[in-house]
């Protein structure tokens, strides 16, 4: 098989933006997408201004490398362009002007997150590997007050604070990082987390709480667990390189 443009010339950001467009592949094959709706970036400059983003109107399902923007955080004209969605440029904007540790923002409303954040109490207990893999990880966002626009997105960032995962109450998650396969990881976990809680809920039974000290443990195994999230994702392009390889394109 013949991978498509692995190296695009004069193309700097080229892995950058092919790592972004197979993570968009993936979240649609699994079902975590909305629509047109919801925004990955990516900052690939040292301040974390200038990022990638998804086109708006463009699916998560057929998302290529080369449909990727190229976009500046403290440009206000941005926010006018009639290619980015108005909230992806407040949110993701707001957050990369504002939190350089945030490399990678993956934003979604998949079923079970947002499930759990349509919860009065949208915490996440340990009851299994899975969910203590967040534990002390998670910042609640509870001040909903619409779509994520304006003063809206700029608190967003306050509220993320240390934490590299963001529920918003009434609204989605959405995951910070350094790379799309650590922060592409994360959200694929965090769903699988979130659909063991909402299913142990929904029996009406008493959760098994796993002690603050084994759950702390166990998220640090994961943390410190050998090239897992590389692996991972390494393991989805190469679905990706045979079944779907113009995503590189």
């Amino acid at each position: 098989m013949t991978v498509t443009n692995l190296n695009r010339a004069g193309d700097q950001h080229a892995q950058e933006r092919m790592d972004l467009a197979a993570a968009f592949r993936w979240t649609a094959r699994l079902g975590m997408h909305e629509s047109i709706a919801n925004h990955f970036s990516l900052a690939v400059s040292d301040d974390g201004s200038s990022f990638l983003l998804n086109p708006y109107g463009r699916h998560f399902s057929q998302m290529r490398a080369s449909d990727l923007l190229l976009i500046d955080a403290n440009d206000p004209a941005n926010g006018k362009r009639d290619d980015i969605d108005d909230t992806a440029w407040c949110i993701h904007g707001a957050m990369h002007r504002n939190h350089p540790g945030a490399r990678c923002i993956l934003h979604v409303h998949s079923k079970y997150a947002t499930a759990l954040a349509s919860l009065k109490d949208c915490s996440m207990p340990a009851i299994d590997q899975n969910t203590a893999r967040f534990f002390g990880r998670i910042a609640v966002d509870e001040g909903f007050d619409g779509m994520g626009l304006g003063d809206e997105a700029e608190r967003l960032t306050t509220t993320l604070g240390n934490k590299s995962v963001l529920l918003m109450a009434n609204h989605g998650v959405l995951i910070v990082g350094e790379t799309v396969a650590r922060v592409f990881d994360d959200l694929y976990y965090f769903e699988r987390a979130a659909e063991t809680l909402i299913t142990a809920l929904s029996t009406g039974r008493e959760l098994r709480v796993m002690a603050d000290s084994v759950a702390d443990k166990t998220m640090h195994q994961w943390i410190d667990y050998p090239e897992f999230s590389d692996r991972h994702f390494a393991a989805l392009k190469d679905i990706l390189d045979t079944e779907e390889p113009d995503y590189r394109d």
